[in-house]
Formats: structure tokens, sequence, C-alpha cells
């Protein structure tokens, strides 16, 4: 089935120096793998996020996927950049799209057999994750995929089909290391979410780092770049552990 759906496009910085690792990184409702790369820069004075990382980074190549547009309950119905649809923010406990959630996963799937049959980059060299709708497919992808990854990444994020993703998750990457960034003055979606997520998590032993960041709304900040930026130092070194 996988090989039926198109293949999403994607804004790629590539590495610098020797390809020995790879992020992808999946962006938010509404915006674009390019607008993810250059929004810190608007507000922050940094640059790009993928040329601000590979200047400490550089053995990884950073893949930022741009969504298709569809219709989205929450936009009144107006195709968007939508990974899934999302019928309201008001609650997770709503009724998430799987059936859309699932579909996306198979592209950023097609994504990371790429980047592991074609590309030679080791699964463990990998680390997969997103920003807000994007956290989400992130987590998704990572919990339920049979590879093992380096690191998951969400930030601003939810617990994908928390009612039953602990049944779909697989063993690869119960040991994982999943950074979480959240704002306490998020207001989309929700502090509380996150702290929902990340006990669904740690209460199904999984290895959660959660940061919290004051006064910090639906979006990043320099501080949370930086302590992205230290996880993945810790997960995907230059060289590689043996």
């Amino acid at each position: 089935m996988a090989s039926t759906l198109q293949k999403l496009t994607s804004v790629v910085h590539q590495a610098t120096a020797k390809h020995s690792a790879t992020v992808i990184f999946i962006h938010g409702l509404g915006d674009s793998g390019h607008g993810w790369q250059v929004i810190l820069s608007t507000f922050h004075n940094l640059a790009p996020v993928g040329e601000e990382l590979g200047r400490h980074l550089p053995h990884v190549k950073f893949i930022f996927p741009n969504a298709p547009d569809m219709p989205v309950t929450l936009n009144n119905g107006m195709a968007m950049p939508s990974w899934y649809d999302i019928k309201a923010l008001s609650t997770i406990d709503t009724d998430q799209d799987e059936a859309g959630m699932l579909k996306s996963r198979q592209r950023v799937m097609q994504i990371i057999r790429e980047e592991v049959e074609e590309n030679n980059i080791p699964a463990n060299r990998i680390i997969i994750g997103g920003f807000s709708q994007g956290s989400v497919m992130g987590l998704l992808t990572g919990l339920t995929a049979e590879y093992k990854f380096a690191g998951i990444v969400s930030l601003s994020g939810y617990m994908p089909l928390h009612k039953k993703i602990m049944n779909m998750a697989s063993d690869a990457n119960r040991k994982t290391p999943i950074f979480w960034g959240h704002g306490d003055a998020d207001q989309v979606v929700r502090y509380a979410y996150g702290v929902q997520s990340v006990e669904l998590l740690k209460k199904n032993k999984f290895d959660v780092r959660f940061n919290t960041y004051r006064n910090l709304g639906h979006g990043s900040s320099p501080q949370e770049i930086r302590d992205l930026l230290n996880f993945l130092k810790e997960t995907i070194p230059a060289e590689p552990k043996a």
C-alpha cells in the first residue's frame, strides 16, 4: 500500500560533513517544511533551524517534510497543509482522525526507509519528531515503528490515539529517549495536554524527558532549541557509539 501513496516533498538541509545521521522534523498545522526552517530566524534572530542546528551537527542531514493540503474541520472545512483532520482542540479526548494519521505515517515511513535502505543511515542514527500536529505524527511513527530510532522529539504536542496507542506500540523504541518540550502558556495545544501525555508515557515505562518553558506560548524559543541541540548531540553524536 505504501508504494501507492504520493511521495512527500521535503525541505532538506544537507550534512556539511560526512553524513552519518538524520533528523526528520515534521511541521505543524497550516505550516510547511520551509516555514519551520525559517520561523525562529524571524523572531529570535537565529539562522533557519536546519542551519542553526547544522552548524553544531555537521554530520547530520535535516529533513523537513511538507504536508499535503486537505480540508480541516477546525478550519471550517477549508483546505490547508495538514497531516490529518482536526475536529477540535478543546480536549484531546475528542475523536482523532486515525485513518488520516495512519496514512501520513505511511508517507513518513517512506522517508525513513529511503534513509535506511538508499542512504545507508542506520535507524539508530535517525531522530523522528516534530512540532504541534507534527509532533503527534512523530510520536505515532516513533512509537509504532519496527525500526529502533536514536530518539523521538515532541515540541508542543499531544499523544496520538491515546486510548489505543499503547496497544499499537512496538517494543523497538520502549527504551528510546524522548525529548518533550512544552510552553506552560500554550493556549493552542494546552500545557496540560503535554503533561497528560508524558504521564501516559512514563506510566508505560518510556524514557521521556519533559522540559517546561515558562511563559512560552504555542511556539519555540532559543532555550528550547539549545536544549534540543544538547539532546541531539547526546543521541546522535558525530562518532557513533560502539
